[in-house]
């Protein structure tokens, strides 16, 4: 009887994984239940890919928007479209038990469609620094890595605690953040970016727009009269674009610097990166 006991339960402890049921909300409030541990995973954008790769999930991906690169292993999934359009048969193909998309990020006629054909989808957002920490846990959860998504979610915020703003009580300088040029686009208030650029002594000076990535007008700029004008590597040159101006601060300055857009640009445990790259850019001008 104590030999088929221990039998039965070392059969029970080396049940896979995909076994165990999963009960989640997501970040629009639904709730997903999963009488097994989803093993065919679509991600609709690079820094979902990026987080399920953190969390150990990479092996459970069956398909990825067309941007998704990193890391080296996510180049060689499938790809079922990009944040315009995406391939709804080609998602349908690949059968998958979970797609997860970015509220705000992919298209709402997207999200809906996927809703449409009754798939399970993953509603996630992010907004502040902080939500890389939350999102590693909630796909931690969703993929049946729990502990590896704790773990990175608490390395991650170790991290971010960690980062220290020098330049004692100095004011914040004055930040233009220039996404891209035509058209002319920032980020808001709600941006992580906006987070970061405080967390370095600085301020957007677009703070108190809501939207994520607002278009502005360059008689916008010139009124707020930024000290520092910021961009990505993947915008156009901004010294150049900016030179007519001659009596915004930064120009007079010739304050202008770029950082690695796949770091900051993206809400992964990466960011950490990006946004020490952002804080040692912006120090010298503080």
């Amino acid at each position: 009887m104590i030999r088929r006991f221990t039998f039965w339960l070392c059969l029970l402890l080396a049940m896979p994984a995909q076994a165990a049921a999963i009960r989640l909300v997501d970040d629009v409030g639904q709730t997903l239940e999963f009488a097994r541990t989803p093993q065919r995973i679509v991600s609709l954008t690079p820094h979902l890919t990026e987080l399920l790769f953190a969390v150990g999930a990479g092996a459970q991906l069956v398909g990825v928007d067309s941007a998704s690169d990193f890391p080296v292993a996510a180049q060689a999934l499938p790809r079922v479209g990009d944040f315009s359009r995406i391939n709804f048969e080609r998602i349908l193909a690949m059968k998958p038990d979970l797609v997860i998309v970015w509220v705000g990020g992919n298209r709402a006629a997207d999200i809906h469609g996927l809703n449409k054909m009754g798939l399970p989808v993953l509603h996630t957002q992010a907004t502040r620094l902080d939500d890389v920490a939350r999102l590693l846990r909630l796909l931690g959860q969703a993929s049946g890595h729990a502990g590896e998504g704790e773990a990175a979610a608490r390395e991650y915020a170790a991290r971010l605690n960690a980062l220290q703003v020098r330049g004692g009580r100095k004011p914040p300088l004055n930040v233009f953040y220039q996404v891209w040029d035509r058209p002319l686009m920032t980020v808001g208030g709600t941006h992580w970016i906006s987070d970061a650029l405080a967390l370095c002594g600085a301020r957007n000076v677009f703070a108190d727009l809501r939207a994520l990535a607002p278009v502005v007008s360059r008689e916008a700029v010139l009124r707020r009269a930024p000290a520092l004008i910021v961009s990505g590597s993947d915008a156009p040159d901004i010294r150049r674009q900016w030179q007519r101006f001659a009596s915004l601060p930064a120009v007079k300055n010739q304050a202008f610097v770029r950082v690695d857009a796949n770091l900051l640009h993206r809400p992964t445990p990466r960011l950490i990166e990006g946004v020490a790259e952002l804080c040692k850019a912006v120090a010298p001008y503080r």
